[in-house]
């Protein structure tokens, strides 16, 4: 059984720094491609970030520059460094793991960024 955990959000002032982590278990994680996806109130769920098995990587064009997605396979976690943010990243943040075209999705974690 799959299950990916995050970590890392909370509270932070625009321009500050954040790392978020997603932990994974139940899969051979070397293999799977891996996403981060925020969810901002009344809006769509969008994504921010993937890297796939071989480390390609994928950014939407409102965090290039800021974010950086890194995985370490030793540790089956994915991370997402969140530098100058601003308020408009506020949003809950998640983790998705895919696995041969089948998705999963973590909790959340929620990251609010103040003025």
């Amino acid at each position: 059984q799959v299950q990916l955990v995050e970590s890392g959000g909370g509270l932070v002032q625009a321009g500050g720094s954040l790392r978020l982590s997603c932990a994974a278990s139940g899969t051979i994680f070397s293999r799977n491609a891996m996403g981060w996806y925020r969810q901002a109130p009344g809006k769509q769920r969008e994504l921010v970030a993937d890297i796939s098995s071989g480390g390609r990587t994928i950014y939407a064009d409102s965090v290039k520059g800021r974010f950086t997605i890194s995985r370490d396979n030793a540790k089956n976690t994915v991370y997402l460094q969140m530098n100058s943010l601003k308020p408009e990243d506020t949003a809950v943040y998640y983790c998705r793991l895919s696995d041969y075209g089948v998705g999963y999705w973590g909790q959340g974690t929620e990251v609010t960024v103040s003025s």
